[in-house]
């Protein structure tokens, strides 16, 4: 199993396939990395990089007591994007994940983000 930890101990799980440009994908509420697996088999084997994340407190991530708001979420994909060293990622979130990738960029810039898109639609 994959999985980073953050800078207060969550563990948190991750999927990374395939290599070329990054998408990231950031899940909604209650769902899990797994619900992106029909769209990361699809850009994978079109030629990108693909990232799933289950948020902290859902799926196989830490099920933590603290943190579940959209300041720690977006922490804990900074993380991620660090440690996976991501440049030019495109963000894709559907629901609160919608809100993390904009939290996320709001709290930690735009340096290595490409696009950002929530649910179907995507912005440069």
């Amino acid at each position: 199993m994959s999985a980073i930890t953050t800078k207060d101990g969550t563990q948190i799980y991750f999927k990374d396939w395939g290599s070329g440009q990054p998408i990231v994908f950031s899940h909604g509420w209650p769902l899990s990395a797994d619900d992106w697996d029909a769209q990361m088999l699809f850009f994978g084997h079109n030629g990108y990089r693909v990232i799933a994340h289950d948020r902290r407190s859902h799926g196989r991530s830490s099920q933590t007591w603290d943190g579940n708001e959209m300041n720690t979420y977006a922490d804990d994909l900074a993380a991620l994007v660090e440690q996976l060293n991501l440049k030019n990622a495109i963000h894709v979130g559907h629901s609160t994940g919608g809100g993390e990738v904009a939290r996320y960029i709001g709290r930690h810039g735009t340096q290595r983000v490409a696009k950002a898109c929530s649910s179907a639609r995507c912005r440069r």
